[in-house]
């Protein structure tokens, strides 16, 4: 008698570091998942130094004959590793990203496998997030500011991502055969507290320049915990100065630094003729956000050796 070929379409692949008291939440979450049944989960716990290993477990006891969860322990440090530990170990042909402090919506699996069955010409899809603020969503929290807070909606048609974004780590999916071919660059992304970016950005950009598409699937929905302590000025502005850092990592080679120095001149130009009308204080901290990117990415480069460029 044949055996029935038990192989997930969809794994989840889901990392985290030192959050145990989000990721049995969002394990737990799983369960109401349309289709869950026919889905894998990977936890790839980052070497955490707190209880995550324990909370884990529960969960998977919790959650035995209902959701299929296996632990991955990943000693090297680094998002982009653990997403490639993920990545490795996964069996299905979809690999769909889920961050430890998101809660997905009911849909949200099932959302995953219909477009993909839709848009075969879809290499990767994202979709929309929500805000869960710690604490009330304060004033200066401009719209201009919601991308390094993962906030996206691009309304209720599917599309395929404008041209300067792309769909967010925390709710993606990607077909199996591109990341058999392409990875996360593990010389970016977040390692540990430190706040380096940009692996999102250089993957998906190099699946753009493969001419593959990216799809925005507007009811693929999640809710993205936003702890108070990123909720103040001084937190957007050092992580749009190491999305700066982040950008001169990005590029190799030398027509990339071109591009880099070029774009960098042409936006402090920019801001400067812009700057003498902002008189509200959330447009003059979306300002410094911004210079202190070009700060990040300008600090960079001269500690790599690269052309100076003027203050």
């Amino acid at each position: 008698m044949k055996r029935p070929n038990l192989k997930p379409q969809v794994t989840i692949v889901i990392c985290t570091y030192s959050r145990a008291n989000m990721v049995g939440q969002t394990l737990l979450s799983l369960k109401q998942l349309t289709g869950i049944d026919q889905a894998e989960v990977i936890l790839v716990d980052n070497n955490s130094p707190d209880n995550t290993a324990e909370v884990v477990s529960q969960a998977i006891e919790q959650l035995k004959n209902t959701v299929n969860i296996r632990y991955v322990f990943e000693p090297r440090q680094g998002l982009s590793v653990a997403r490639n530990t993920g990545i490795d170990v996964s069996n299905g042909s979809i690999i769909a990203f889920l961050d430890d402090d998101a809660i997905p919506a009911i849909g949200w699996l099932s959302n995953i496998r219909e477009a993909f069955d839709k848009y075969p010409e879809a290499a990767a899809i994202g979709g929309s997030i929500k805000p869960d603020f710690e604490i009330s969503r304060p004033e200066w929290l401009v719209k201009g500011l919601e991308l390094p807070y993962g906030i996206i909606d691009l309304g209720k048609q599917v599309r395929q991502y404008p041209r300067r974004l792309h769909p967010f780590g925390c709710n993606c999916a990607i077909r199996r055969k591109i990341l058999n071919e392409l990875r996360f660059p593990e010389w970016l992304g977040r390692k540990g507290q430190s706040l380096l970016s940009g692996e999102e950005t250089w993957l998906f950009g190099q699946i753009r320049k493969r001419g593959q598409k990216l799809y925005y699937i507007p009811d693929m929905k999640i809710s993205h915990f936003i702890p108070v302590n990123r909720l103040s000025p001084e937190w957007i502005k050092k992580r749009y100065y190491y999305q700066g850092v982040s950008n001169a990592l990005e590029g190799k080679g030398l027509p990339a630094l071109i591009r880099l120095i070029a774009e960098l001149a042409l936006r402090r130009v920019y801001i400067a003729f812009t700057s003498l009308s902002v008189k509200a204080p959330s447009k003059r901290l979306v300002r410094d956000c911004r210079l202190e990117s070009i700060r990040g990415s300008v600090e960079t480069l001269r500690s790599r050796g690269a052309a100076p460029i003027h203050e």
